[in-house]
Order: C-alpha cells, then structure tokens, then sequence
C-alpha cells in the first residue's frame, strides 16, 4: 500500500475536472466547490443533481485528454473502468494529481475521511487501505469535537494578528501563541463564553508586552 505524504491542497478559483456524471461524481462536485474550484464535469450524461447544479462547467460528451488542459486536479467517477485508467495515465503523463474513485492503485492522491468546526479541519485516512474505518473514526471523533473549536479557531486567528503586528521578539510571539492555544481557554470558551476567554487572552497579551 502507498504512503501519501499529507498536504491541504488551495483550489480556490483553480480547475478541476471531473469525469463522470453519477452521483459518486456529484458528491465529488460538491467538495471541489465548497473548496472554491472551478470545477469543469465531463460525462455523456448527468444525475438529476448535476443537471440541476449550477455555478459549473457541464461537458456533454465521452471523455478525451485534451479535456484535462488547464486542470489542478483530475478525479474519475465513470462505471466504466478502461475509461478510468485512461483518465489516470492522461493525467499521470500531463503531471496533474488524479484520483479514481474506490482504486487507490489508480491514485496520485486519496481523499481522506474529513470533517471540519470553522476554519479547523480533521482528516482521517488509512492510506486507501479500509474508507469505511476512516469513516468510523471521523463519526466518532466528530461527537468529541463541538462547536465551541470553531469559536475557539476564530478567536486564536484574531489573537494571532494582534501578537504578530505588536511582539517583535519571535521568542515571545511563540511562547505567548503557543500559551494561548492551550486547552485550557478551550474550557473557558464551554464555561464562561468566548468574551470571557477573549478577556483573559488580552490581559495575557498585555502583560507578556509589559514585562517583555
């Protein structure tokens, strides 16, 4: 079994083509469009879903390579499977990233199980070796993390701009991010509300500036 190297991949305003037209294929869609993808769908034939899509590119017609120019990313979701392999050698040989649905030997990149609270995400993958553990572990580890890591993600981005425009000293701007990530504020957040937690970041801030 491959070893993938883990990456968050930006997508936002780039190409990414889709082959198929079922809705594996649409779900597919779905995620590339929540990450900000131009997203291009290539199928002789749309699911319901997909014709009613908008905000993409539908092609109408078999898949051929010249489809892929321009892509970031190349996921196949056809039933036919010879079409699939020839998505991923065109895609392979054009250097683009290309993922095959449910054949991880027809992978340059997997999709792992993913969940997300704000801006925070968690990915859960077992390199292609069993999705529905993946998935298992992700309904699990979603019940242990509510919404209180949303706010908590929201207020430390804010924290971190005003300790990086007002610390010089990158010693300090370290310990004073790395105080204020701790789990404990977590906990103010469920107790006492994000303004009491925001409170006692400040006053953290303020003093680590005062004594230097």
């Amino acid at each position: 079994m491959a070893k993938y190297y883990p990456i968050f991949l930006n997508i936002v305003g780039k190409k990414c083509v889709v082959i198929g037209g079922g809705s594996v294929a649409w779900r597919k869609v779905c995620s590339l469009m929540e990450a900000g993808a131009m997203v291009t769908v290539v199928s002789p034939e749309f699911c319901s879903e997909l014709e009613k899509e908008t905000g993409i590119e539908k092609i109408r017609q078999k898949y051929s390579e010249e489809l892929l120019g321009g892509a970031v990313i190349v996921v196949a979701s056809t039933d036919d499977q010879e079409v699939n392999k020839k998505v991923y050698y065109d895609a392979v040989n054009l250097g683009i990233p290309v993922n095959v649905v449910d054949k991880p030997e027809y992978c340059s990149f997997i999709v792992p199980s993913s969940f997300t609270r704000g801006d925070l995400c968690i990915s859960i993958s077992t390199s292609g070796a069993s999705p529905a553990l993946a998935s298992n572990i992700r309904a699990y580890l979603e019940k242990q993390f509510g919404d209180e890591y949303e706010k908590f993600v929201k207020l430390l981005s804010e924290m971190r701009r005003k300790v990086i425009s007002e610390i010089e000293d990158e010693s300090i701007r370290r310990a004073i991010l790395q105080r204020i990530a701790g789990l404990d504020f977590l906990e103010i957040i469920r107790k006492d509300g994000i303004s009491e937690a925001k409170r006692k970041m400040l006053a953290l801030i303020s003093e680590k500036i005062l004594n230097g």
